[in-house]
C-alpha cells in the first residue's frame, strides 16, 4: 500500500471526520479508499453506457428496448 499526502478543504475534512466519528468508517483512509472504489465503479458504468451509445449511433438503431438497456446498465 502506498502513502499519499493530500490537502482537504475544511468542509471536506470536517465531513471525513464526522464519518469516522460516527463509526461508519474506522479511518479517513478507509473512507477515501471506499469513495475511490465507488467512483471507479461508477466510471465503469459510464464507460459501458458510452460504448452502447457509440455502437447504437454507428449502427443507426438498436433492437434493444429501453427496458432492456436499463436492465443491462443496472447489471454492470
Amino acid at each position: 500500500m502506498t502513502r499519499q499526502s493530500i490537502s482537504l478543504t475544511q468542509p471536506n475534512d470536517d465531513w471525513l471526520k464526522s464519518q469516522v466519528h460516527s463509526k461508519e468508517y474506522s479511518s479517513k483512509s478507509e473512507l477515501v479508499n471506499d469513495l475511490i472504489r465507488q467512483a471507479r465503479n461508477q466510471q465503469k458504468r459510464i464507460d459501458w453506457i458510452n460504448t452502447k451509445i457509440e455502437k447504437a449511433e454507428k449502427s443507426g438503431f438498436t433492437k434493444d428496448s429501453q427496458d432492456d438497456i436499463l436492465a443491462q446498465a443496472k447489471s454492470v
